[in-house]
């Protein structure tokens, strides 16, 4: 028989979704050394790299430049691009099992989660993914709506997302019309009548999830002063003792730039963000019409739980804070992908190195993996993406030099090519993305503009002259 992984009989990989933890892995595969491998990578939208065209901000146009390593991806011979193609709806799981030896989803933390207080389904309370996919032109998201006639807004969290939508509320015409924000978006935000934006964090300031940059950033923005509470930017007891030991210097440099943003609140700027910290919204409070009017917070204490982390915990101090608009920022969330297990309570495909494992957690599903958030959660950066791709192609590996793959019945790339025509004609190749790009970065120069996205699959599909 001959071996799997040689130019008689490449190993036949999918990999379901194009962000980056789908390109780090099809760039660590195509890296091993002698290892013949062909690999097809699906997107439901046309246009590929996920969350860093949909999700990092307008405004931090330096991050997109990973996209130049997944180009060089997308250039070798053995790799196939399907955008425009739905799984589960195009194509199925048991038809992909005819075509490949492996398949891998890398599908993402599509949706947000829930802060589980009363009046959160309020109008004028939103999830930030949904604010943040719409100011990037996701397809999806491009009708919401945000009632951005509102004067005092809370965001809830203190992680990179809560970061980038309280910059982006903050951000002036001027700052924003030279980023690739959606058009729309830019008209809206611009017209906004937004005059304070806080953060509100549950912990202290030493456990909050953004970075160094981050937050010296949001004391430099041209169009709103900074404010913070003086004594909510001291460590508390536990957090200093802990800090004393560590000496972690981020966290030192992160309170030196804290402690510089006290008495900064009383500039002539057009908005002010203020950050607080150690307080959770309990209820959303409501006006006449339904409508978020203020949020009642509780100020929290930290303790040290048994696995030695501090963690916090409500006091009997309350108080109100007048508010016209949220959005929660407390995490994102996987959801169910047909044909695998989930567990619910962690969102996630349940998974030992990668592996896709039964509900009983006992033996690994032959021939299924799984990469990025849909694996491990929502967590980390970027690059955390290309060491949690690593280990899934480790396991991967090992199960192709164990014969653990899938048997199927046409492992031959045009004949999943014709397949795939037939049940989506209007599917988009890495070739029509390119012309799409070209569209886009061309318009971009004109305007003096990064790009100009395309917000529509109809508006990529007239571009590309299927309609």
């Amino acid at each position: 028989m001959t071996q799997l992984g040689t130019e008689s009989q490449p190993l036949r990989i999918a990999i379901l979704g194009s962000g980056p933890a789908g390109f780090y892995l099809a760039e660590k595969l195509f890296k091993m050394p002698e290892l013949v491998v062909e690999i097809d990578m699906y997107d439901r939208l046309p246009a590929p790299f996920g969350l860093v065209r949909f999700g990092v901000a307008p405004d931090h146009e330096k991050i997109k430049n990973v996209t130049r390593v997944f180009e060089k991806v997308a250039s070798r011979p053995n790799f196939r691009f399907y955008g425009n193609v739905e799984v589960g709806k195009h194509i199925r799981l048991d038809a992909l099992k005819e075509h490949y030896h492996q398949i891998c989803y890398a599908t993402g933390a599509q949706t947000d989660r829930r802060m589980g207080i009363p009046g959160e389904d309020l109008r004028r309370s939103h999830a930030a993914t949904e604010f943040v996919a719409w100011y990037n032109s996701h397809p999806a998201y491009r009708d919401c709506q945000f009632d951005l006639s509102a004067e005092r807004v809370a965001v809830v969290g203190v992680g990179n997302v809560a970061v980038d939508v309280a910059r982006m509320l903050c951000r002036t015409r001027e700052e924003l019309e030279i980023t690739d924000i959606a058009d729309y978006a830019l008209t809206a935000l611009s017209e906004s009548r937004i005059k304070e934006v806080y953060m509100l964090g549950r912990r202290g300031p030493a456990q909050a999830a953004f970075t160094n940059p981050e937050l010296k950033e949001l004391g430099e923005l041209p169009g709103a002063d900074i404010a913070v509470v003086p004594e909510e930017t001291e460590l508390d007891p536990l957090s200093g003792a802990s800090l004393d030991e560590s000496q972690d210097k981020a966290i030192l440099r992160r309170m030196e730039i804290l402690q510089s943003f006290i008495g900064r609140s009383g500039g002539d700027k057009p908005c002010k963000l203020s950050l607080r910290f150690l307080v959770s919204p309990v209820e959303l409070l409501s006006d006449s019409t339904g409508g978020v009017a203020g949020m009642r917070l509780v100020k929290n204490e930290l303790y040290e739980a048994g696995d030695g982390t501090l963690r916090p915990r409500s006091t009997d101090v309350f108080e109100e804070l007048s508010v016209d608009m949220v959005f929660r920022s407390v995490g994102y969330r996987g959801l169910p992908v047909p044909g695998l297990p989930f567990d619910e309570s962690l969102g996630i495909v349940p998974n030992q190195k990668g592996r896709v494992v039964g509900s009983d957690a006992a033996e690994p599903i032959v021939g299924l993996y799984v990469a990025g958030w849909i694996k491990r959660g929502p967590t980390g950066v970027i690059g955390t993406n290309k060491s949690d791709a690593a280990e899934t192609v480790d396991a991967m590996l090992e199960d192709v030099n164990r014969g653990n793959v899938l048997q199927p019945k046409h492992p031959r790339a045009e004949a999943l090519e014709v397949f795939v025509r037939k049940n989506q004609r209007d599917l988009v190749s890495f070739a029509d993305w390119q012309r799409l790009n070209e569209l886009e970065t061309a318009e971009g120069v004109r305007q003096g503009r990064p790009r100009v996205k395309f917000a529509s699959v109809e508006a990529m599909m007239t571009a590309l002259k299927r309609r």
